[in-house]
């Protein structure tokens, strides 16, 4: 089990980064929404580039968004910390340096392993 100040930390960050993600996401998108839009054929490649890159920076904070949340929840639950796939208390070390992983090292290389064989 972990310790009540370590869930309580990994809390803090989860809700810090939470906030930074949301930023960002806000800010890419009225940057991008501040670019001009006409022009010649390379401006609009220009344009066409940058709504792309966009597009790929948001599904990524989205992604760790969903996992944010996520770890929010098994605090909730009283299940944080615990690895998805052995089913043992996740490191310490592990958490306090990716608060919204689901596995353990342990975990994460048998999950691996598992889908480069499935692949």
């Amino acid at each position: 089990m972990l310790p009540k100040s370590v869930i309580e930390t990994c809390k803090q960050r989860l809700l810090l980064t939470k906030a930074d993600l949301l930023n960002r996401m806000q800010t890419h998108f009225m940057d991008f929404r501040e670019r001009e839009t006409g022009g010649d054929e390379a401006d609009q490649s220009v344009a066409s580039l940058a709504e792309n890159h966009l597009f790929i920076t948001q599904q990524r904070i989205r992604f760790q968004l969903l996992e944010i949340e996520s770890a929010l929840a098994r605090i909730e639950r009283g299940t944080f910390g615990i690895c998805e796939e052995t089913e043992e208390v996740i490191e310490t070390d592990r958490l306090m340096a990716l608060p919204w992983t689901r596995f353990s090292i342990e975990g994460a290389e048998m999950r691996e392993r598992a889908e480069a064989k499935r692949a």
